[in-house]
């Protein structure tokens, strides 16, 4: 609630008013101001009359109310728009200008610097029915001022409810997978739409950025679940593979003892030697692989070997 509400604030702020006093202008309004009164006073006791002491001090006043109201200063990426009776008459600044007031208007001061403006779509339904929330930021610039001023009301507001619109067309045409996996595409599409509907109003649009895309919990939590059961099952694909090559190398290997019992004589000492090295080990031999490789007279003299007790050990005490 608090984010739809920061939302619809951002699009229907108070921008700054047209009317605009700046320190030079104010500046020099005050100096005649107060030498209107400096004057007024010296004229008063200098024994002039009232009357050219009266006109002087007005004099001033409505000069220092001119420059007041008809010295402008516009920054350096800003341009006033000037109506004169109500008619389009130019387009003002950057740096300082002259109008004439109650004649001519400022009808709007136009930034051109590259704006930023966020926007959202809540609980909008994708193609496949599933109702997302998704946050974009827009990068957006005036280019030509006096469309900006005379073609749309307040043209910050309506770009910005141009792109949400336009938002949410987007997310209508696409499944909810494409959404996730797929947003430069869904940038490139919003920026052509968005800058399509704004181009008229002397605005371009120069990129979209989808910040977020936001899906509801039991969803997310189903999906976590079918991307666990995906990767248990590549898990368990994987261990059968590495079985049929285990296999595959025990086949070769019985391929490559069977024609030579030689080897294979070998290779079962070798497995009973490393078994014996560690002090306590026991060896389990299938009585098959002792009768087939004739291991069972080795085995008797392993075992007489371990029972014969060290020559530099000490008898046993009686």
């Amino acid at each position: 609630m608090n984010k739809k509400k920061k939302t619809q604030e951002s699009m229907g702020r108070i921008y700054p008013s047209t009317i605009r006093l700046n320190g030079v202008a104010l500046t020099l309004a005050i100096l005649f101001y107060l030498a209107a009164a400096a004057g007024g006073i010296i004229m008063g006791q200098s024994g002039l009359g009232d009357l050219i002491t009266g006109l002087y001090v007005i004099g001033m006043v409505l000069l220092g109310t001119y420059l007041l109201l008809a010295l402008k200063i516009a920054s350096q990426w800003e341009k006033a728009v000037v109506l004169r009776l109500g008619k389009f008459l130019r387009l003002s600044g950057p740096g300082m200008f002259w109008i004439v007031p109650i004649v001519d208007t400022l009808a709007n001061w136009i930034d051109h610097r590259v704006m930023v403006t966020p926007f959202s779509a809540e609980k909008t339904l994708t193609k496949d029915t599933v109702p997302v929330d998704v946050d974009a930021v827009l990068f957006w610039l005036v280019w030509d001022a006096e469309k900006a001023a005379l073609e749309v009301e307040d043209y910050r507001v309506a770009i910005a409810w141009a792109a949400q619109t336009a938002l949410r067309e987007i997310i209508g045409q696409m499944q909810l997978a494409d959404i996730l996996v797929g947003r430069a595409r869904m940038d490139a599409d919003l920026q052509k739409i968005i800058d399509e509907r704004t181009t008229p109003w002397g605005i371009t649009v120069q990129s979209v950025e989808i910040r977020d895309v936001i899906i509801p919990q039991a969803l997310e939590d189903a999906m976590s679940r079918q991307a666990q059961a995906e990767r248990e099952r590549q898990a368990r694909v994987i261990l059968g593979e590495s079985e049929q090559q285990i296999a595959s190398s025990f086949a070769q290997a019985s391929e490559a003892y069977l024609g030579n019992p030689t080897a294979l004589h070998l290779r079962a000492m070798n497995m009973l030697f490393e078994g014996l090295k560690q002090k306590g080990a026991l060896v389990i031999v299938p009585s098959s692989a002792v009768d087939t490789m004739n291991l069972g007279s080795l085995g008797g003299l392993v075992s007489l070997g371990l029972s014969q007790p060290d020559k530099g050990a000490s008898p046993p005490d009686k």
